[in-house]
């Protein structure tokens, strides 16, 4: 396995700038996680890193090393990408097998079988390999297509989405086996996708890409309770974070439009106006709370429920486990995590307040 640097990386279309100025490192073994929406820029970034697109600008190094110079043949990556690109016609074995008959690597049919045997057991599709993949599931598909990325054992894997095509349970069931996967085989993984769920819960860090451009690296902690930007905030968490514009009268936060008021935390010192962040899980209902408003929606989601409490014109979220006996309409308490307040100035950056 490798390390893997960007360094400065600059991409342009004719109609659009698709990487500007991108740098991030990928250490030895790491699940390092690009996040964005569609159009950030994350595809591009990992051809750029495969050798499928020349960048304008920038260095990619592998173990401190550039290759900007090398073929993809010659990079030693492997791709899986959202759609699970497998020879239809041929068998599982046949598609594991496939990298693995190169001339360049001159293996024996008996190692070639061996390596395969390997890689089916440990995704589950042992039991599979005499079937053509025209008759997989999508799951079972995709586990082929990981499987012949891991039978060449390559420096680095550049994953594009791989799990986005797949219904919501076997999503969850591959999140958790190509995790547990990453980390006995302690491979390099570069992991692209749009999905907070999967960044948060894969990941050993996360890049936050918008317009093409980093806006955040750090751990899932670091992007979830540290978040640099109202953008950041807003990417992240389920459902979205509270964005409240507020303003300071003595010693209390306003929340505009609304009849709340928030006793400034002690050692804040924010500006006379910003904006405040305020997660729903910390929106917390209590009969004895500091705050009221009415319940207007209930949102039943099973192990949780979603509320929408109203003051004056703003909607606070507050998400909490299980059911709930509150009706709408109903005046509701609640309390505030006062040590868990995010502050942004009105241009969406973080604030030290």
């Amino acid at each position: 396995m490798s390390d893997l640097e960007l360094k400065n990386i600059t991409k342009n279309f004719p109609d659009v700038t698709a990487l500007n100025d991108v740098s991030f490192d990928v250490k030895d073994g790491e699940f390092f996680v690009l996040l964005g929406h569609t159009g950030a820029g994350k595809t591009t970034t990992l051809r750029v890193v495969a050798g499928l697109t020349n960048q304008d600008e920038g260095t990619v190094l592998f173990d401190g090393d550039s290759v900007n110079d090398l073929a993809p043949a010659d990079r030693d990556v492997a791709f899986v990408f959202q759609q699970y690109s497998l020879y239809p016609t041929m068998s599982v074995y046949d598609n594991l097998a496939f990298p693995l008959r190169s001339p360049l690597r001159k293996l024996s049919e008996e190692e070639i079988r061996r390596q395969v045997d390997i890689v089916a057991e440990k995704l589950h599709i042992d039991h599979l390999l005499d079937r053509k993949t025209a008759y997989l599931s999508g799951g079972e598909m995709q586990r082929v297509s990981l499987g012949r990325a891991m039978v060449r054992q390559p420096r680095i894997f550049l994953m594009d989405e791989p799990l986005s095509n797949l219904d919501a349970k076997l999503r969850e069931a591959l999140r958790v086996e190509l995790q547990h996967l990453q980390k006995t085989e302690g491979s390099t993984t570069l992991f692209v996708t749009h999905d907070q769920i999967e960044a948060l819960t894969m990941a050993d860090r996360i890049a936050v890409l918008n317009e093409g451009s980093i806006v955040q690296i750090g751990t899932p902690e670091d992007i979830y309770d540290r978040p640099n930007t109202i953008f950041v905030a807003q990417l992240v968490g389920t459902p979205r974070i509270n964005l409240v514009e507020t303003s300071r009268e003595d010693c209390n936060i306003f929340i505009k439009n609304s009849t709340l008021y928030i006793p400034i935390p002690e050692g804040w010192e924010p500006p006379d106006s910003f904006v405040l962040g305020i997660r729903p899980e910390d929106v917390m209902p209590d009969r004895e709370g500091e705050f009221a408003g009415e319940l207007a929606l209930t949102e039943p989601l099973g192990m949780e429920t979603i509320l929408h409490i109203t003051s004056g014109e703003k909607t606070l979220l507050s998400v909490i486990p299980g059911t709930t006996d509150l009706k709408i309409g109903e005046n509701v308490k609640f309390n505030i995590a006062q040590e868990r307040l995010y502050c942004f100035n009105m241009d969406g950056d973080s604030l030290t307040c």
